[in-house]
């Protein structure tokens, strides 16, 4: 009644009385329905009308903090303070400004002062708690916000606070103990049971996550978080066919989201039906068409499949979207490889090493393309880059030796052979995979003949 006459007097520019609590009321509902304009009309009128009001000059405070009008802020706050100095809405909002201004220990310190005057100390600990994660003070944070919900078991936004906390200090078994004992207070809470099995899920104790979301599920029907994680469990516990129907739960009581196609199509992999697999990958890359991962399992699919033109395809999507990952340009090399693009291959395997991926399998994989077209001495270049990070690797000695054999360098040859030889002599197969020519040579021959007798 209070706000329609308000709101009349303000169309009419009529001028209406309101009594304190009136005033008080009509400004705390602009505030959370975030109408901050007619809050500020509803604080000067009420000013106008109550002058002395302290509690119509702190609402004036809360305004000039959200319109970061800090001074003004302060300086009320001052004339407050001279007049209720044991006020704790004073103390409270001066911690708001400390903490605005990025002084999150004043902020602490006044929250602490605050606590000593005020008798709804709950909010105050639940502001107090925010400070204290600022500062990644975890284990404070944590305490403070288990006060909260000591005063009110049903404040979630604190339980998640909590448990945050112990998710930050790596307190998984100190979480599943404080979470048991709140779920004896308060056992028919979902919200418990959810994040009781996401700790479980952290520690890999699957079996006892999948009984803590099958109860978070049981008590409210229509969690989707909680089917989420349960689909996710039970993937671990290679239960792939009970996954598939609760993450198709989640489909069923919200939007459908790539994430949860993704998941659908790793299950149906798994279960080696690619058919199925392969409709939900395009489902997931239909509801989200950048999202790389998607066409990257598609590219795995296929060429897994040896349908190298189809992978081919779908790989050029995924680096599209994301060509700084390294994984995609190997795949992108191997792919070419099957299908004999040779120069396409060499620039995956090239843009690998660009991206700082120097795996062994990357230098091996360009330098062997490099032997098969003939060019060695690129190769041999190649593979003394990777000597310089792997000294001791028996695939560079066996493919150096092959590479100088060929080019007539065979003191060299003999040289790489023996280093080879000492590494991982039963790996000299590369030798003759590769370098079939000088595999067959006489002098290699009696060589690992030779070094053979002496390992017998």
């Amino acid at each position: 009644m209070s706000l329609l006459k308000f709101e009349s007097m303000l169309k009419t520019n009529s001028i209406y009385f309101f009594d304190l609590v009136e005033f008080e009321e009509i400004i705390i509902h602009y505030l959370d329905a975030g109408k901050h304009a007619l809050a500020k009309k509803a604080v000067k009128l009420g000013l106008q009308q109550h002058p002395a009001s302290i509690d119509l000059k702190l609402l004036q405070v809360e305004i000039y903090v959200i319109e970061d009008k800090l001074d003004k802020a302060s300086m009320t706050l001052r004339i407050i303070e001279r007049l209720e100095p044991n006020n704790d809405e004073v103390f409270i909002q001066k911690a708001s400004i400390s903490s605005k201004k990025g002084n999150h220990i004043k902020a602490i310190e006044l929250f602490k002062k605050a606590l000593t005057f005020t008798d709804d100390k709950a909010d105050v600990w639940s502001l107090l708690g925010m400070e204290y994660l600022y500062v990644d003070d975890f284990k404070n944070a944590r305490l403070t916000f288990q006060k909260c919900i000591k005063v009110d078991v049903e404040d979630y936004a604190a339980l998640y606070n909590v448990v945050y906390c112990f998710d930050m200090e790596k307190e998984h078994k100190a979480a599943i103990v404080y979470l048991n004992s709140y779920i004896d207070v308060n056992p028919y809470c979902e919200v418990a049971w959810h994040q009781l099995g996401r700790q479980y899920f952290i520690l890999e104790m699957y079996t006892e996550a999948l009984s803590s979301f099958d109860y978070a599920v049981l008590i409210d029907e229509s969690f989707v978080g909680g089917y989420l994680e349960k689909a996710k469990t039970l993937e671990h516990l290679a239960q792939y066919k009970e996954a598939i129907g609760n993450y198709l739960i989640t489909i069923d009581l919200d939007d459908a989201t790539a994430f949860v196609y993704l998941r659908i199509g790793e299950c149906y992999e798994k279960l080696e039906n690619v058919d199925e697999a392969i409709s939900y990958y395009k489902k997931a890359v239909h509801e989200d068409p950048f999202l790389d991962k998607g066409w990257m399992m598609l590219t795995n699919i296929h060429y897994q499949n040896k349908n190298y033109q189809k992978a081919a395809y779908y790989i050029s999507k995924a680096i599209k979207i994301e060509d700084h990952n390294s994984e995609y340009w190997r795949r992108y090399a191997e792919i070419n490889l099957k299908l004999n693009f040779y120069e396409e291959a060499i620039t995956g395997f090239e843009k690998c090493l660009a991206l700082n991926d120097a795996s062994l399998e990357n230098f091996m994989g360009l330098s062997d393309i490099f032997s098969f077209l003939g060019e060695f001495n690129d190769a041999i270049n190649i593979l003394m880059r990777a000597f310089k990070i792997y000294k001791n690797a028996a695939e560079i000695e066996y493919r150096l030796a092959g590479l100088f054999f060929i080019l007539n360098k065979e003191k060299y040859a003999m040289s790489h052979l023996v280093t080879a030889m000492k590494i991982d002599y039963d790996y000299h197969i590369i030798l003759r995979e590769l370098f079939p020519v000088a595999f067959d040579a006489s002098g290699v021959q009696k060589l690992l003949s030779d070094y053979k007798k002496a390992m017998e």
